[in-house]
Formats: C-alpha cells, structure tokens, sequence
C-alpha cells in the first residue's frame, strides 16, 4: 500500500482511496489547491487494505473510489463494510461516470455522497463537508437515476418457498467471484468453465434474483453473504457478515 499525508491546518480527516499510486497523488493534490482547510491523506491499496486503514485511522469522511487495486468494483465492498461495521465513518464514492447502476449502487452500498469524476473538482471539498455535517450528497443528474430506481423497485428472495436456496453451488461460486471483480473471462478460468457458459451462468442468476446489473450482483453477494451456507468461499478476502438484504431495485 502507498500512502501519503497532506499537513493543513484541521477542519476535516479526510481519507482518500484510489486504485493508483498516480490517481491518489493527483486527486490529493487537486482537493488541497481547492480547499486548504482539509488534513488529507491518500493512500492506493486493495479493499481489504483500505478498509484496515480506515478501520486504524478512524478519518472524519471517507473518499473511495469504485475501482480499487483488486478490482473496478471492490470500492463497494468497502463502502459496505464501512456500514456493516458501525465504525461511523461517512463515505463518498468516486465514479468514473454517473450511469444509473453505479449510482444506485453506491448508495444501496451505504455511501452519503457521489462525486463523479467528470464533475468540477472545485465541488469535492463541498461535498465532503456536507457529507462530514451529516448530509447527502448528490447531483441532479443522480437523483433523478435513483428516482427512477426507487419507482421500480421490487421485492426479491434469496430463497424458494420451500426454504431451499434459489442459487444452486456453482451459481454462488460466479457471484463471488463477479463481487471481486473478475470479468467473465477470469471467472471461466477460475471455475474451468468457457466464457459462453459463464456468461448463461450470469444471465441466469440475474433472472432468478430480479437484477438486471453487475453492481446490483456485487451488492447482493455483500448484503447475501450468510445465505450461500458453510460453502468455503473463493473469495481473496473475506468480509464482516452481514444481513441478508429485503429489498432490492431492478432495472
């Protein structure tokens, strides 16, 4: 893990987490020429190392972005964990852009604000402290995207009728290995499967889940975690348990 600390005199701990040594570096940089005001520090590492810094350093605001060393979704994972653990650590979410799925996502995962990339860099510091007195942050743009999901949402189960699980062994073994971010391609060789097939795994499972998305996939494997049994899990790192969810939106 690469880390770097930014000495401003104190008004928010702030955290940022990157996949990148560079982006870090350059996402510190900008924060501090627009806001002097801020204690920053930066750091790039996987999600099981940016949870135990945050965990260890305890900032005011986390800022994290969805794409982390072991993956371009592991930062939901650890936006997950923040609010599994109740450590009380405010999280925003940095995404590369503001399409739906990664909007609703980040929310659904516990984050309080969204800064998208594309987004003037002047508004991170606002966002943060909004975020840090206890308020959400969104754009227009995003409210609208969660509008539209919170109109269609729909109950889902993990379970038949009959108590029996809805996906069979090999089909929670591609939702693990979707939730660490692995491309179909990964997962075929991981579980010597063909690409096609791994490809109709997942098509499957979103039909049995009623989701219509990866993100909505790496979310239901976070919130689902008890529900795939004593099954050991291919999983690099594990996280905290955490309860199966009610509710989740389809697209």
């Amino acid at each position: 893990m690469f880390g770097i600390y930014g000495h401003v005199s104190y008004r928010v701990r702030v955290c940022i987490a990157d996949a990148t040594r560079m982006s870090t570096q350059s996402t510190a940089a900008a924060l501090k020429r627009y806001c002097k005001k801020l204690d920053i520090r930066a750091f790039a590492g996987s999600s099981s190392e940016v949870f135990l810094e945050l965990k260890n350093s305890r900032p005011d605001v986390a800022v994290i972005s969805a794409q982390l060393e072991d993956g371009r979704l592991a930062g939901f994972k650890v936006v997950h964990q923040l609010l599994a653990s109740n450590l009380k650590i405010p999280s925003v979410m940095l995404l590369d852009s503001d399409e739906r799925d990664l909007v609703v996502g980040a929310f659904s995962a516990g984050a309080r604000g969204i800064f998208c990339r594309g987004n003037s860099f002047n508004t991170l510091p606002k966002c943060i402290r909004r975020v840090h007195e206890g308020q959400i942050w969104i754009s227009n743009t995003e409210l609208e995207s969660l509008l539209v999901q919170i109109i269609k949402l729909r109950p889902f189960q993990i379970y038949k009728s009959n108590g029996n699980a809805l996906l069979t062994p090999r089909e929670q073994d591609v939702v693990r290995l979707v939730a660490e971010g692995m491309r179909n391609q990964e997962i075929g060789v991981a579980l010597s499967l063909s690409e096609h097939t791994v490809r109709n795994y997942i098509f499957r499972i979103f039909e049995k889940l009623g989701l219509s998305s990866r993100v909505e996939l790496v979310l239901y494997a976070l919130n689902g975690e008890n529900s795939f049994g004593d099954r050991p899990s291919l999983s690099r790192e594990s996280a905290p348990d955490a309860p199966v969810a009610q509710w989740r939106g389809a697209c």
